[in-house]
């Protein structure tokens, strides 16, 4: 009996036909939702992928790295051996013997130095010697040329000089080689006056007459004709030394007398 309670208890009860009903419209509505929710998830969607911009192409990088070749392994150091201490030698130093000294021999040796350096001594003065007597060599030779140069200065001056004093006395006799007279002045003539009148100037390398004025004490009416007379004046060109030069100081006087 209690076995039969227990299934009776446990038996479910037959839906009933509104509770039916209420199950299949909650299906429905689902169904629904869950198209529409669809259908609006897709017009988002395309919407949103409008709006958005392309987005940007990815780019993949590599590099290439380069990894160290693995050293060899080092050998395992030798283990040291072990060092013996060589026994100490005892070297014998041979015994010296200092030779002995002949003093004859060493006072010969001392004296064939001293003689030595007295010559090397007396080398070296006749050396100073010599240069001092080249020195002295050297200005004689040196006073002996300034003493012709200016010997022969001296002789230059002596020969101009000579040639000067020469040249003056050709110019007292220089004559020339053609010439005319004065007129007489008819003043002069009509008053009996008579004179000397000295005229100077120059003679070129042409023999001309150069610039002629009176000199030392003339009266008024000789100047005139004695300059116009000295002009005509020509003269043999002088020649030094081939050349043909110019005579300055050449004289003339001009006697006027009444005759």
């Amino acid at each position: 009996m209690s076995a039969a309670l227990m299934h009776g208890a446990l038996a479910p009860a037959p839906p009933l036909p509104w509770t039916r009903l209420w199950h299949n419209s909650q299906a429905v509505v689902v169904s629904v939702a869950l198209h529409s929710a669809v259908v609006a998830f897709l017009v988002l969607g395309w919407s949103m992928e409008q709006s958005l911009p392309e987005p940007a192409p990815s780019t993949l990088k590599t590099r290439l790295v380069m990894l160290p070749a693995e050293m060899p392994a080092a050998p395992p150091a030798p283990e040291p051996l072990p060092v013996v201490a060589p026994a100490p030698v005892v070297e014998a130093k041979p015994e010296v013997v200092k030779p002995k000294v002949d003093p004859q021999l060493q006072a010969r040796k001392l004296e064939q130095a001293a003689l030595a350096r007295k010559r090397v001594e007396e080398q070296r003065q006749a050396q100073v010697e010599q240069q001092k007597a080249a020195q002295v060599e050297v200005q004689r030779q040196r006073a002996l040329a300034e003493a012709s140069e200016q010997q022969a200065r001296v002789a230059a001056d002596n020969a101009r000089r000579a040639q000067q004093a020469a040249a003056a006395s050709d110019v007292r006799q220089y004559l020339p080689i053609s010439k005319q007279a004065p007129d007489y002045p008819q003043r002069a003539l009509d008053k009996g006056i008579e004179g000397d009148c000295t005229v100077e100037y120059s003679v070129t390398p042409q023999g001309a007459v150069d610039n002629p004025k009176v000199v030392g004490n003339c009266h008024p009416a000789f100047i005139r004709p004695s300059l116009v007379a000295a002009a005509t004046f020509r003269y043999q060109p002088r020649l030094i030394d081939g050349q043909a030069v110019t005579v300055p100081g050449v004289r003339n006087t001009f006697h006027y007398k009444i005759q």
